[in-house]
């Protein structure tokens, strides 16, 4: 509750307590409003202490119930910061800044992951192009330098991880899993370099601009030296610098956007959480870079 319509609403029910406690005992001797009543209290409530009292005959009863109320009335600003404050500023709070600067934003993204040494994040990955649409989803965990390990909870099972040598993917019941030289991935792992704080978003990202969004930033550019190949790069930030989505958008026309979800900074990760061990009977054969 806004704590003007909290002060309203309790003087409203001092007043009633008020006339009706002199409305109950109409024997009572003398007719004006004791002095002493609302000697100590603030000019506005003895305004209103005169203006609800008048006219009634004040019997001691009267005098202790109207001397109580109103006194009780001029603590409302104190009860409301105790009670109702801190509430009614939690539900009122503000969007963000649109005052925010593009430099002011960049940074905090640049803070948040620089001082990161490994991250765990769900992923919600869709690419659209060459004729298809695919959404797959799991966990993503990485590590510096630039170690990547997505585990897919759809398609089940699937597996694809990157350490400074190779990259293998494989997916359950295939017969083989394909292996790439990692230099080969550079193009993969671009999107999520800056999840790895390898990047400053300002010198990596020409024709940089800054939107708000609701509660959100989007920054959008173009990688510098990948400008015969992406069209544009989208990051959607909070004001505190963590990466909720990213799209990449190629000259082509396709598009690959990552939505995420859950970050978990630094995460203690197993020395062979980014090596590959083939299931018994699983060939590794040398493949394409995946899409």
């Amino acid at each position: 509750m806004h704590p003007a319509h909290f002060v309203n609403r309790f003087l409203s029910f001092t007043r009633q307590v008020v006339i009706l406690s002199a409305a109950k005992n109409p024997e009572g001797e003398g007719g004006a409003v004791d002095a002493d009543i609302v000697s100590d209290l603030p000019a506005a409530t003895q305004d209103l202490a005169l203006s609800e009292v008048e006219g009634f005959r004040m019997t001691p009863m009267n005098i202790f119930m109207t001397r109580s109320m109103l006194r009780l009335a001029t603590l409302l600003p104190m009860v409301w910061l105790v009670v109702a404050a801190p509430s009614w500023c939690a539900s009122a709070k503000p969007d963000l800044p649109t005052t925010a600067s593009l430099p002011e934003i960049c940074k905090q993204v640049d803070r948040h992951y620089n001082r990161l040494h490994s991250l765990s994040v769900q992923f919600t990955e869709t690419y659209q192009g060459m004729g298809m649409k695919r959404t797959e989803s799991g966990t993503l965990l990485l590590e510096k330098p630039g170690r990547m390990r997505w585990n897919y909870s759809d398609p089940a099972g699937k597996l694809f991880v990157i350490n400074e040598k190779y990259g293998y993917s494989y997916t359950p019941g295939d017969a083989q899993a394909e292996r790439y030289p990692a230099k080969q991935l550079e193009d993969f792992r671009s999107p999520l370099r800056f999840l790895l704080g390898h990047a400053r978003i300002e010198k990596e990202l020409a024709n940089l601009t800054l939107t708000q969004k609701g509660a959100e930033y989007e920054l959008r550019g173009v990688p510098k030296d990948m400008e015969q190949r992406v069209e544009e790069v989208t990051l959607t930030v909070t004001a505190e610098g963590a990466i909720d989505a990213i799209r990449w958008k190629e000259t082509d026309g396709a598009t690959t956007e990552f939505q995420l979800a859950n970050e978990l900074a630094n995460p203690p990760l197993a020395a062979d959480t980014f090596s590959f061990h083939p299931p018994a009977g699983v060939a590794v054969v040398k493949g394409m870079a995946p899409i």
